[in-house]
């Protein structure tokens, strides 16, 4: 089994855009894959379909499994923490580990994908960021970033800060901001300051084919 930890440079950039197109391509390839969002915040469970993890299960052709795929689910949109607060929980960094791991250990496909929530320094709980979370679970990181002005700067940054925890960093992908500059000029810069990882453009298009990047996280 090949775990990967989806993370992003910040909130709202397409990680489960990513992560859904990176299931229908294994799935085409004739890999068994599956996907983990451990908390999910922005719920409503009067149109669950909507929510992320809804578009994974679709995504995982078992449009029924989002309850299996995020176990914790949140309406308000706000850090997982502080959704969580306002219906009377208390998120734990170590809860999140645990059901983390109990879900690889019952793994047995191809691909396993572990979503985290915004970016990698947002708050997961009232002490512990994504960061922490992936530290603990060590696995490869895909990093999502955008293509908007200063996109560069926060790329760079979140570098930076999981190499300094540790994390290998499998591939990156720059995901197209709709509001954004030209996309493949972005993507140009950003290979001139960053040459040890593959970097994969997508863009924000429902049929995007991820093969490639599968390929890359698989070799």
């Amino acid at each position: 089994m090949k775990g990967l930890f989806v993370a992003g440079t910040g909130t709202d950039l397409g990680k489960t855009h990513i992560a859904c197109a990176m299931l229908r391509a294994a799935r085409a390839k004739g890999l068994s894959a599956d996907a983990f969002k451990p908390v999910v915040s922005g719920f409503d469970p009067e149109a669950p379909e909507a929510s992320d993890p809804a578009r994974l299960a679709a995504a995982l052709g078992r449009p029924d499994a989002w309850a299996e795929i995020s176990p914790k689910r949140y309406r308000a949109p706000l850090a997982p923490n502080l959704a969580a607060r306002l219906e009377g929980e208390t998120l734990a960094m170590a809860d999140l580990v645990a059901d983390c791991r109990t879900w690889l250990a019952t793994r047995d496909v191809d691909l396993a994908l572990v979503e985290g929530a915004g970016g990698v320094m947002s708050p997961m709980t009232d002490d512990a960021t994504n960061l922490d979370l992936m530290t603990a679970l060590d696995l490869p990181v895909l990093l999502v970033a955008g293509s908007y002005l200063g996109t560069a700067s926060h790329l760079l940054t979140a570098l930076e800060v999981l190499r300094a925890r540790g994390l290998r960093v499998a591939a990156i992908v720059v995901s197209e901001s709709l509001d954004a500059p030209d996309l493949i000029q972005t993507v140009e810069m950003l290979r001139a300051f960053e040459r040890q990882v593959p970097i994969v453009v997508s863009p924000r298009d429902a049929d995007w084919d991820a093969a490639e990047l599968v390929e890359i996280i698989l070799q």
